[in-house]
């Protein structure tokens, strides 16, 4: 049986309304003192009037929602232009078509709003140097910027629609989700960060892949680093060779002299002095090598599982030149190298008690949990830091028989831990403070 329309409703529901009445009113005229001719015309009337303000009320109202319904439809469409008219806050219908019309404008000023953003997105991944690439579920290319392109060397329209297996970045969409990877590819060859992340766009899922090119970031590496090497190398270098060139010149001085005047035993003493120097440099130049390649060789650690304080204890009981003081700290177990982070302990605490006999202070050693990592503060009451920007630098050392590889070494063992370590002046104490932290 087919369903009756709601415009059909409506006027039936309009129909029912004036059916008494014009039933009441039809009876009485025919029953009335009123002549045949005069009822039947009344009874047109009546009747007409009846139909025809069941109508004009089914017309208003489906007029209205029609409107209403193309309101609809065009902000469905996303066109925000059309307004309602006899939008009125005191009318029922005028109050729908009245929040219809704030609902349009609410969603014009989104839209806009949005496609501003997206012209701003795509303004950021067109210019910045960074090669971005979406895949779908079938890892089929979906977005692509100008950095992707010119890396895969040829333009967006090629290459949308492409396997990541065609496009020779299979291997990027596996494997660790943020790396560093050797890729040939078309437009580049070299060394790229790769991170990878995923979304979902209509429910489905995609995956986002950014590429970033670490050639001019390691060359820059590489350049400061032959800097740093070349100065360190020409400093110690010229350390040793100025007064070996001196002694030689020296020598080379009493030799003619000897052969001019007889002096034998004063020239012998000059002599056995002068290569008593050149000795005593070219050890020194040896142990400068030495070290070096100490600070080059440092192996991979072999993480096995530390108790803390037994670690912290053994290595301050070794400290006999000074007392140093330590702070009982919670019970904590790490994963570490056993040898190398010994090594980075007495490098800290050894440095400590050294500023602290320079000035007859204390050393203090503490430690704290905070999360998952515990922080050690190895404190002096040392002289301070008068070069910060030094600390680090290797073979800078301010001590007379140091080698100035013992921070750059702790530093590098402290990090190959996944931890940190810094040094800066004490602000409640003159004297310096070292801080370590390791993850648990």
């Amino acid at each position: 049986m087919k369903k009756i329309t709601y415009e059909w409703r409506i006027l039936l529901l309009g129909l029912a309304a004036g059916l008494p009445g014009s039933a009441v009113s039809i009876t009485l005229l025919f029953h009335g003192p009123y002549s045949s001719h005069l009822a039947w015309t009344l009874t047109l009337i009546i009747v007409a009037a009846w139909f025809g303000f069941g109508i004009a009320l089914r017309n208003r109202l489906v007029f209205s929602l029609q409107t209403l319904s193309g309101l609809l439809a065009a902000m469905r469409e996303e066109d925000f232009s059309l307004r309602g008219r006899g939008a009125r806050a005191d009318d029922a219908m005028g109050e729908v078509i009245l929040e219809v019309n704030l609902l349009s404008e609410t969603l014009r000023g989104q839209r806009l709003r949005a496609l501003e953003a997206a012209a701003l997105l795509r303004t950021v991944m067109g210019e910045i140097d960074v090669a971005i690439f979406t895949f779908n579920e079938e890892k089929r290319l979906k977005l692509i910027n100008r950095a992707g392109e010119r890396l895969l060397g040829q333009p967006a329209e090629r290459c949308l629609g492409l396997t990541a297996q065609e496009l020779s970045l299979s291997a990027c969409l596996e494997g660790e989700p943020a790396r560093n990877a050797e890729l040939n590819l078309p437009g580049s060859t070299g060394r790229w960060g790769v991170r990878r992340g995923s979304f979902r766009q209509d429910g489905i899922p995609h995956y986002l892949l950014v590429l970033t090119d670490l050639r001019q970031a390691l060359r820059e590496e590489e350049r400061q680093a032959w800097q740093r090497l070349v100065r360190v190398l020409g400093h110690e270098l010229n350390n040793s060779l100025t007064p070996i060139q001196s002694v030689a010149q020296s020598l080379e001085t009493a030799i003619q002299r000897m052969r001019n005047s007889g002096q034998t035993i004063a020239v012998l003493d000059d002599m056995h002095k002068g290569l008593a120097i050149i000795r005593s440099r070219t050890a020194a130049l040896g142990r400068f090598m030495s070290a070096y390649a100490q600070f080059a060789r440092l192996p991979k650690p072999v993480l096995k599982s530390l108790e803390f304080t037994e670690l912290v204890r053994r290595v301050v009981a070794l400290e006999r030149r000074i007392g140093v003081r330590v702070s009982d700290g919670p019970q904590v177990w790490i994963k570490g190298d056993c040898d190398q982070l010994e090594q980075l302990l007495i490098n800290l605490i050894r440095n400590a008690a050294d500023a602290a006999l320079e000035t007859g202070g204390d050393v203090h050693v503490r430690w704290s949990l905070t999360g998952t990592h515990v922080d050690l503060f190895v404190l002096d009451g040392g002289p301070g830091i008068s070069n910060p920007s030094n600390l680090f630098v290797p073979f800078f050392t301010t001590k007379k028989s140091g080698t100035g590889i013992g921070l750059v070494l702790s530093r590098q063992i402290a990090e190959a831990h996944e931890g940190t370590l810094t040094l800066e002046n004490r602000t409640d104490h003159p004297g310096c403070c070292a801080h370590l932290c390791l993850p648990c």
